[in-house]
């Protein structure tokens, strides 16, 4: 009986497009055009080979020729890079890392963005066995101020912004430990921005403690945050390098550069 495998090979099974990605890795690896000789010698094609499926991607569009003899990635591979970036959701590309996250800490697992002056649960993944007494349904709103995930927000904004959101929303707090005082906030943000990550010392809900960590896109832009959520008692520091490494997955998901190298030291 023959065994049936589903993985895939690792170099493409046609030569010709094994070539054609060949010829595509050196364009990218030059921000401007490259002769069409340095393109042979970097690729060991024969130049008459070479010339020839470039001039096939360059009827494509996957190429250009700007002057003969010479070629650079064409707008086809923009226009296609566009369509996958459009289809990329946050919430699709941090669900499986959020559920392996809960996995391991047995703790609910927030996924926000913001909007506003709030942030908004788009995403969680939670058990009952948390022992949890208020978990935030997908959909709620929170203030920044109150917040791990919109602190990550508030810190990543400059101080002017930050001293705006403050006069537009008076810092209204829910505890006794909300942050309701600007000088108060300004410090915590400053950590925030120092350390990367961001907590909520039962600021939002008494008896709830939390910390988050940013979720950044393909610009690098911080888009959303991940938090854990926990009882106060049980919040536990050795989650956080967990939290940190999900986080960069997510991002990296997103097509993030540095989260890739994140990622890659944590395997």
């Amino acid at each position: 009986m023959t065994k049936r495998t589903d993985s895939l090979p690792s170099t493409p099974t046609v030569q010709v497009i094994e070539r054609m990605f060949n010829l595509l890795e050196v364009l990218a690896s030059r921000p401007e055009s490259v002769s069409l000789k340095e393109i042979s010698e970097k690729t060991g094609l024969h130049p008459s080979t070479a010339h020839r499926i470039l001039n096939d991607l360059t009827m494509g569009r996957f190429v250009d020729r700007p002057e003969a003899g010479s070629y650079r990635l064409g707008m086809r591979l923009l226009e296609l890079g566009n369509l996958v970036k459009a289809r990329l959701s946050v919430r699709d590309a941090a669900l499986l890392p959020m559920r392996e996250l809960h996995k391991m800490i047995q703790q609910p697992v927030n996924l926000s963005v913001r909007q506003g002056d709030e942030i908004v649960y788009v995403e969680r993944a939670y058990s009952e066995r948390s022992g949890m007494q208020v978990v935030r349904a997908i959909g709620g709103r929170a203030p920044l101020h109150l917040t791990s995930v919109g602190k990550l927000f508030l810190a990543a904004d400059d101080p002017l912004r930050v001293r705006a959101y403050a006069t537009r929303t008076g810092l209204a707090g829910n505890t006794r430990n909300s942050l309701t005082q600007l000088p108060q906030l300004e410090r915590e943000l400053h950590q925030c921005k120092q350390v990367g990550l961001a907590r909520d010392n039962e600021e939002l809900e008494l008896g709830v403690r939390c910390m988050a960590a940013g979720i950044y896109d393909d610009q690098c832009k911080l888009v959303a945050g991940l938090s854990i959520s926990a009882p106060a008692d049980r919040l536990e520091e050795s989650w956080v390098p967990k939290l940190r490494s999900t986080a960069a997955e997510i991002s990296a998901a997103l097509g993030c550069p540095n989260a890739m190298a994140t990622v890659m030291a944590t395997r």
